[in-house]
C-alpha cells in the first residue's frame, strides 16, 4: 500500500507543483487577519478564486529568508499569489471584502490562466 501511495504522489505532484496557490501570511493577534477570517475565510474555498488558487496559511515568522518571496514580508495579513512555487503578486493588508476580491481577481487574471466562470 505504501508503494502505491508513493507512486500516486510521484505521478500527481508535478501537476500540483505548478498550480496556483494563495498564501495568507499572518501572525497571532493580527486584527485584520481576524477580520478576513470572519468575512472571507468561510466562503473562500467555495468561490471560483478559491478553487483555482487554494489557500495556505503561513506564519510571518516562518518567512524570513525564504527565496520564494520576491521581497521581505512586513504586514499581516499579506496575500501572496504563488505560481510554480514562486511569488507573482501580493496584496498587502486586508482592504475590506470588496477591494480584496477585486485585487485578487486582477492578480489572477494578470499572472495566470484564470478566467472567472460567468455565474
Amino acid at each position: 500500500m505504501l508503494r502505491f501511495l508513493i507512486f500516486v504522489w510521484i505521478i500527481i505532484y508535478p501537476f500540483n507543483a505548478s498550480a496556483a496557490e494563495l498564501w495568507m501570511v499572518e501572525e497571532e493577534g493580527c486584527p485584520w487577519c481576524e477580520k478576513w477570517d470572519e468575512e472571507i475565510a468561510p466562503i473562500y474555498p467555495k468561490t471560483n478564486e478559491g478553487k483555482f488558487a487554494p489557500l495556505a496559511r503561513i506564519d510571518i515568522a516562518d518567512t524570513r529568508g525564504d527565496p520564494r518571496f520576491s521581497k521581505a514580508l512586513i504586514y499581516t495579513p499579506t496575500f501572496v499569489l504563488v505560481l510554480e512555487n514562486q511569488e507573482v503578486a501580493r496584496i498587502e493588508g486586508y482592504p475590506g471584502e470588496d477591494f480584496f476580491w477585486a485585487l485578487l481577481h486582477e492578480a489572477l487574471v494578470e499572472y495566470s490562466d484564470y478566467r472567472r466562470e460567468e455565474e
